[in-house]
């Protein structure tokens, strides 16, 4: 592949992984910001008393008095309903996690983990409440407007807003969770971080250039994990330094564990200095889909096998996944794939990186699915028709992979299913499985 406009991914911020995988960094920043938010409201308050003490305006600040009394009964409703909405409303959204993740795959949790609409409406809840309380210690039982000092006008009317940003939230917040139930939108979601990820993944063939003997091999000293990210620029930048070739010797999303090599050093009088490769590799607890091209399919793939499994028995769940499955393979069927060459400001090349070949990806998007689709006549039609749509597209030397799948799934069926016309049946590709 031509390095021309060639541009690296962004190396994953482990810090910015860590927090979007929390849920209490959006909370904590919201309790900030609403502190923040009080304290200017407050001061706004205490100046249009004293401007209105000043100008000796008694019966407008008796009026907003009066206003304030009857708000601070709307208020102190709001601080002791909040917790109990925010207890139910959530525990509820968790269950339905709950009953996704046992229905489709674990990995949808981390979707709702990640999502943003979830943080958001959890952070205004949790504001709402704070912020209640806070107005709550502002208010006097001072009614004189000679001697009163503070009349929390802006903070009751911003503690309503807070309660209408509240509701509006949670009816969002419901419908992304009720979406979250769903297959469609699954997959799609899915599908659609997958695009983003090939949208950004440098692709190309690699050989043996640019490398020469090999001389030495740095080990993985952190914690055991799955190497999710690789800050590509670091790494050139040390191999240019010490005019070596690196070659990442693990693939994105493969376990490694202290002690095992990950870097493989080529040319070059000594094996480059660690300080120089230090924060070049981000280990986490599991898969991510910032640079794993091949993570979005092993979650379709997983959704599809325990839609197939007995104790499920879905196959239109699975139907739903080979068609995102087939869209994938169709976007890279064409694309250069396998080892990616990247080179410094000169050209050269400083580091070699393993990632998954065509075929790699066919196996992964078949195999176990064609394993368990000789009772599920949709399933096998559906699959069939997607072998085929990938053969129009195909090139001649990426056919193979396809044919022998193909050719496997009629042997499964064939041995599975001892009457002709069922055979024939299950065995006539159809796009929509069975309608």
């Amino acid at each position: 592949m031509s390095d021309r406009g060639y541009r690296r991914p962004r190396p994953l911020s482990p810090l910015r992984e860590h927090l979007r995988d929390t849920f209490w960094s959006a909370p904590t920043m919201g309790f900030v910001c609403v502190f923040v938010l009080w304290l200017a409201a407050s001061a706004v308050d205490d100046e249009i008393v004293t401007v209105l003490q000043r100008e000796e305006a008694y019966d407008e600040l008796g009026s907003l008095i009066s206003f304030v009394q009857d708000a601070k009964t709307i208020v102190t409703t709001i601080s002791s309903a909040m917790m109990t909405f925010i207890g139910v409303v959530f525990s509820i959204s968790l269950v339905a996690v709950q009953m996704a993740s046992g229905q489709l795959t674990p990995r949808v949790v981390r979707i709702f983990v990640r999502s943003r609409i979830s943080k958001v409406t959890l952070t205004v809840f949790l504001a709402t409440f704070l912020f209640s309380l806070l107005v709550l210690t502002s208010y006097e039982s001072e009614a004189d407007p000679r001697l009163v000092v503070s009349v929390p006008l802006l903070q009751s009317m911003l503690t309503l807003v807070l309660v209408g940003l509240s509701l509006l939230l949670f009816v969002v917040y419901v419908s992304a969770t009720l979406r979250l139930m769903q297959v469609g939108p699954v997959v799609d979601k899915i599908a659609r971080d997958s695009f983003r990820v090939l949208g950004r993944m440098p692709r190309g063939p690699g050989g043996p250039e640019g490398l020469g003997p090999e001389t030495g091999r740095v080990v993985h000293e952190g914690r055991a994990g799955v190497l999710r990210d690789v800050n590509t620029a670091r790494l050139v930048r040390a191999a240019r330094r010490q005019d070596v070739v690196l070659r990442l010797i693990p693939r994105i999303g493969d376990f490694v564990v202290p002690g095992t090599p990950v870097l493989a050093v080529h040319g070059g009088a000594a094996v480059p200095p660690r300080r120089l490769l230090r924060y070049t590799v981000s280990v986490g607890v599991e898969r991510t889909l910032h640079q794993d091209l091949a993570f979005g399919l092993r979650q379709l793939v997983d959704i599809a096998l325990r839609a197939l499994s007995t104790s499920v028995n879905d196959p239109t769940t699975a139907v739903q996944c080979l068609d995102r499955i087939v869209q994938f393979l169709a976007a890279v069927v064409r694309l250069p794939l396998g080892t990616v060459h990247h080179r410094d400001r000169s050209g050269r090349v400083r580091l070699v990186q393993e990632g998954p070949a065509w075929e790699d990806l066919v196996d992964l998007a078949f195999e176990e699915i064609r394993w368990c689709v000789a009772g599920s006549p949709q399933v096998s039609r559906r699959l069939l028709a997607g072998l085929d749509d990938l053969l129009l597209l195909a090139p001649e030397e990426r056919k193979h992979p396809l044919v022998r799948h193909r050719a496997l799934l009629v042997q499964a069926v064939e041995r599975a299913v001892p009457v002709a016309a069922d055979r024939e049946f299950a065995l006539l590709p159809d796009r929509q499985g069975i309608g």
